[in-house]
């Protein structure tokens, strides 16, 4: 079943520029095997942590053939694609090649702010394009919009959409939902500190910025996957003043900075994103070298 494929780490892959803000290949090599190495189940390109409001078609395609061609550990590969123009979508979705994709993963609509019935034709538009399955992903703080759980397992009844990465924060509605979903439809946590909890009343893994970098998260998911969530919850712990810098000025504004610390990739970003301070950077800089510590 797909819904293997997709449960425990996925991670949300940043998308590597040059000085000239050009796509670093180099770099995004280094990173799949880093990301590989440390212990993600599957990746992600193209969500919004690689930057994909900034990014052209044309790049997204060289970044997911990148993707397919460098995957020595065959490792499952979801796709985003997302947006506020469903017709665009639907057209994006006729010109993809998804041979070796294993799910799209697709934010829902931003600033239109649709009303609950609209998202829902929206997604079971989109569903009923798409050659492969289609993720839900709900993060409001970005999108202004909420899914709500109703509508969540509304389209949870649709035969190719088979998750929820839920980002809203609110663990009672993550909690309706793990309550009344189908058994075959899972909810990923797309908030890397509230994994722990999610897991705990059903979630099935993460969709994570951290996984790009730190094994500890990793470590922590896959712990609380094996209901030992004494150990994770120390984890959990040990990562919460590094997780917050990731997003004071932006994501994957913190990640990228942490990324180029570690020698990945370099800390470039694209407008209107700026890099790192040096402030933020000498912030993450110890919080590093305490988990280098631990």
């Amino acid at each position: 079943m797909i819904q293997e494929q997709i449960k425990g780490v996925g991670v949300a892959l940043v998308t590597p520029f040059d000085k000239n803000h050009e796509i670093d290949f180099v770099s995004f090599k280094k990173l799949l095997e880093h990301t590989a190495a440390i212990g993600v189940d599957y990746w992600v390109v193209q969500g919004t942590t690689g930057e994909s409001p900034t990014t052209t078609l044309e790049e997204k395609n060289k970044l997911l053939a990148f993707c397919k061609e460098n995957n020595p550990k065959n490792l499952p590969i979801v796709y985003g694609i997302g947006g506020n123009n469903t017709a665009q979508i639907l057209e994006i979705i006729k010109q993809t090649d998804f041979s070796g994709v294993t799910a799209v993963l697709s934010a829902s609509p931003y600033y239109n702010k649709p009303s609950q019935a609209g998202i829902i034709a929206h997604y079971e538009k989109i569903a009923d394009a798409s050659p492969v399955p289609i993720i839900l992903y709900n993060v409001p703080g970005r999108t202004a919009s909420n899914l709500t759980a109703q509508t969540t397992l509304h389209l949870a009844q649709h035969p190719n959409i088979v998750a929820i990465k839920e980002a809203s924060g609110n663990l009672l509605q993550c909690m309706e939902i793990a309550k009344h979903k189908p058994k075959d439809f899972l909810l990923i946590s797309g908030d890397d500190m509230l994994t722990v909890p999610m897991i705990s009343f059903g979630a099935e893994g993460v969709i994570s910025v951290m996984a790009n970098a730190f094994e500890a998260f990793n470590e922590m998911s896959h712990l609380a996957l094996e209901g030992k969530f004494r150990e994770a919850s120390q984890k959990m712990f040990s990562l919460l003043s590094l997780n917050e810098l990731m997003y004071v000025e932006g994501n994957p504004v913190g990640i990228k900075q942490a990324l180029a610390l570690m020698g990945v990739c370099s800390e470039e970003v694209r407008l209107p994103l700026l890099k790192a301070s040096d402030a933020l950077k000498h912030k993450i800089q110890y919080q590093l070298s305490i988990i280098s510590e631990q």
